[in-house]
């Protein structure tokens, strides 16, 4: 059954919008209703938004009136700076996913939820499998921050889906995501004019385009898909590599040190970096996307690499140190190497 009246929750973020965007272009969908506590700043076609806090039980008023039958919970949050600190982004996080869920239960027309989680529930660790299916449990659970958050969301979800069996449930685990609006820790590092490494490590990441999220959740709000997925592009990179793409120069640092620079960044509202991610930055983390492709039936149009690219092209980042003016310093040295041969020779 496709949906007829649909619940985006998050929408004044970039994903979130696009989302609401799409489904109200959809002639067969009648209602599109948008909640986020603050207005968006795109335009969201006919998509009419409601100024409402999941967190408040008054959301299960904006569905029962609206008569909405899917619910697309896209407001997990994964930067605390952009909420005003690590309390609110938990209370969104997870109270607010209590009271939504609460509110779909409690509903009539209510038949199919999909969720946006993430793959930093698997955790980060040198205990890790080389690739985590959906069914596998991590090494070690996140200690706090967005991951923490996560697997208590998706705990909450599966509890739901047991007092609710009549409504398909859709749990879908992205990797990092990438691409035009994306503002993310991941993001943030990045465009750091020097790129801090772990010393010692080079970690694997996995990268997921925008457009492949945006159309892997319409695919999710339209159809039979119920079940949870790991999302992300084919492939992986070296962070290493990843690095070089972006032009930036790393600078290796002990453990300790990255984790003194992320409380330090963390403090002065840069970037989020808690422990989990500090953790990703060493050990990486790599998903088994069989199910998405051949269960689901989507295949990510950008791989990991070409999701990465594609980033560094759109924010424009270019290299903190000229290439050309490495080489010509090299040339220089070497000539002056060679004059002073030519000169100490008998």
């Amino acid at each position: 059954m496709r949906p007829r009246r649909v619940l985006v929750t998050g929408v004044s973020r970039p994903l979130g919008a696009d989302v609401a965007r799409a489904l109200a272009a959809s002639p067969q969908i009648e209602t599109v209703i948008g909640v986020d506590t603050v207005a968006p700043g795109d335009d969201l076609g006919r998509t009419r938004f409601v100024r409402a806090d999941i967190r408040n039980p008054l959301i299960a008023k904006v569905i029962g009136t609206a008569g909405i039958d899917t619910v697309l919970h896209l407001n997990l949050i994964a930067n605390p700076v952009v909420v005003g600190g690590r309390t609110a982004m938990k209370e969104i996080n997870v109270i607010g996913t209590m009271q939504l869920l609460a509110a779909c239960q409690k509903s009539e027309t209510v038949n199919r939820l999909v969720v946006r989680s993430t793959t930093t529930i698997y955790g980060s660790s040198p205990r890790d499998p080389a690739l985590f299916t959906e069914d596998m449990e991590p090494r070690q659970l996140p200690r706090g921050g967005y991951g923490k958050d996560a697997v208590e969301v998706e705990g909450y979800v599966r509890g739901f889906s047991r007092r609710r069996p009549d409504i398909a449930v859709t749990v879908l685990r992205f990797a990092n995501i990438l691409g035009p609006g994306v503002d993310s820790p991941l993001a943030r590092y990045f465009e750091f004019p020097v790129v801090p490494t772990v010393l010692g490590f080079d970690p694997r990441i996995q990268l997921l385009h925008s457009s492949d999220a945006l159309a892997v959740l319409l695919r999710a709000a339209g159809g039979g898909h119920a079940g949870t997925f790991n999302v992300a592009g084919d492939g992986i990179l070296l962070l290493s590599q990843a690095v070089r793409r972006s032009g930036r120069p790393p600078i290796p640092v002990p453990f300790p040190a990255v984790s003194s620079l992320s409380r330090l960044a963390s403090r002065l509202r840069v970037v989020d970096f808690p422990p989990e991610q500090v953790g990703f930055l060493a050990h990486g983390r790599a998903v088994d996307t069989t199910r998405l492709r051949e269960v689901f039936g989507y295949t990510p149009r950008y791989t990991t690499a070409a999701a990465f690219d594609s980033f560094v092209r759109e924010r424009g980042l270019r290299p903190t140190i000229d290439p050309e003016q490495v080489v010509k310093a090299e040339q220089a040295l070497l000539g002056l190497l060679a004059r002073r041969r030519l000169v100490g020779a008998p």
